[in-house]
């Protein structure tokens, strides 16, 4: 017998609950619609569903709307019935029942992330103990101290102990053969970057694991001959054929990658990505994410990055989720797609859940006067209980919404149009009273990473907020 969903609703959203639903059939389960007496669906809580829902119609579960507000527990215990929480769209139902979506789990991924410390010289042990911290909130697995060119580092020992003794695993890079024993007698886990011509840094240093370059630029034969002396050793190593900037050498460094993948089908590579996110001028969430998929193709299983340049500080944070949903689609064996959200920082692929007409039909149910903002790809659509008004940018709503006398409220509407603008102008998800959602682009805890749980959503009512419709 086929399980029964009761779904819970306001009177506004009835109409298009149910044509929802009928979209989605077939499906695996049986389903009613009650319509709870309220006109906006967020506006019911738990304790209201309580004293109102006196039948629950013989349902399995009860699907609620994802803004109602309540202890889903307490409410499930009071009805003898598991009661969920929906989407906070009516049109993400499809997806929040698996219709459209890959149920991946992100948790999984095969790639090390190396966090470059570019200017750990110039930083006092504390401060690179700090900027290690946020480099592992952010995805960081090892934390790499980059040596730089002429610069004494004098606490470079402190430093990797310190990092060391703290639960960190430390990598240092130098091309200075005095500095690489150095981070070998600190006890660095790794050292980069050594050619056939410096492997002896590392005799008498069993833990610390070489990263191997070519002697010369390009130069995988001798890249193959170091390879060839850690293994006449037994020795555990890494191999890094050098990823080079777009227009001096980046597509034949990629190849010298797959190339050495053929020959050496077991090999364990690093790839520096740092030259081409750093280097372009170009939003490195889509940046990351192809190279993401090239590290998954070739089974690299070690990347080392930096976020130095302003356009890249979050290029960590891309990196992680990158190497995840990669992961994931490699075992799905599927596209990169519908896996997660969270690298579409400036576009959505469902931008508008609504079309024109819809919201039309909406708004012509409306009869209290506060004003409901909706985006559609036809525009930005303002509406109450006068009528609906449509434009493409803020300044055209004012003549219209009367608003002259009362400031808050201006103000209120200024700030959900401009969002609502960049969300129009952009292709970008819009809900009322939300920030927009900038994928990983964004800090957590600024406004909404991908994934982060949504307040409550509402309108503005001449100085009182009221939740909007689900």
């Amino acid at each position: 017998m086929a399980e029964h969903l009761l779904f819970l609703t306001g009177k506004l959203a009835e109409r298009n609950l149910h044509r929802v639903l009928e979209q989605m059939q077939p499906t695996g389960f049986e389903y009613s619609v009650r319509q709870m007496g309220v006109s906006v669906a967020a506006l019911m809580t738990t304790d209201m569903i309580e004293r109102r829902l006196t039948d629950t119609a013989g349902a399995d579960r009860i699907v609620i709307p994802g803004r109602c507000r309540g202890d889903l527990p307490a409410l499930t215990r009071a009805l003898g019935v598991p009661v969920e929480r929906g989407p906070d769209e009516l049109k993400d139902l499809p997806a929040y029942f698996g219709l459209q979506t890959v149920g991946a789990d992100l948790s999984r991924y095969d790639v090390t992330i190396f966090a470059e410390i570019v200017d750990a010289p110039h930083l006092d042990v504390d401060a690179i103990l700090a900027q290690a911290a946020r480099y592992r909130a952010a995805g960081a697995n090892v934390i790499d101290l980059g040596g730089l060119p002429g610069t004494p580092f004098p606490h470079l020992e402190k430093a990797v102990r310190r990092l060391r003794d703290s639960g960190y695993k430390v990598s240092f890079d130098s091309l200075d053969p005095q500095e690489l024993r150095c981070g070998a007698q600190a006890g660095a886990d790794y050292l980069l970057s050594l050619t056939e011509d410096t492997l002896d840094i590392v005799e008498g240093y069993p833990a610390t694991v070489p990263v191997l370059i070519p002697r010369d630029h390009g130069d995988l034969k001798s890249l193959e001959r170091a390879m060839a002396a850690m293994n006449e050793q037994d020795r555990q190593y890494l191999v890094d054929p050098i990823l080079d900037p777009i227009h001096f050498g980046f597509t034949e460094s990629v190849s010298r990658y797959r190339d050495l993948r053929r020959s050496h089908p077991d090999v364990e590579m690093l790839m520096g990505i740092a030259n081409v996110t750093e280097l372009t001028d170009a939003d490195t969430a889509g940046i990351n994410a192809v190279l993401m998929g090239i590290v998954s193709e070739l089974r690299i299983t070690n990347v080392l990055t930096t976020q130095v340049s302003p356009h890249a500080r979050r290029a960590l944070a891309e990196a992680d989720l990158a190497r995840r949903v990669m992961y994931a689609a490699r075992e799905y064996h599927s596209l990169p797609r519908d896996i997660d959200a969270g690298l579409l920082a400036l576009h959505e692929r469902a931008p508008f859940p609504y079309d024109a007409q819809e919201i039309a039909e909406l708004a012509g149910e409306v009869r209290d006067p506060s004003f409901r903002i909706q985006v559609s790809a036809e525009g930005i659509h303002v509406y109450n209980r006068d009528g609906l008004r449509t434009a493409t940018e803020p300044f055209a709503f004012y003549p219209d919404l009367g608003v002259e006398g009362d400031a808050s409220h201006a103000f209120y509407l200024g700030v959900e149009l401009a969002r609502a603008e960049i969300a129009w102008s952009l292709g970008k998800r819009y809900v009322q009273d939300q920030p927009l959602r900038w994928g990983c682009a964004a800090p957590a805890g600024q406004p909404a990473a991908e994934g982060t749980p949504p307040a409550a959503s509402g309108t503005f009512n001449g100085g009182t907020r009221t939740e909007s419709e689900s």
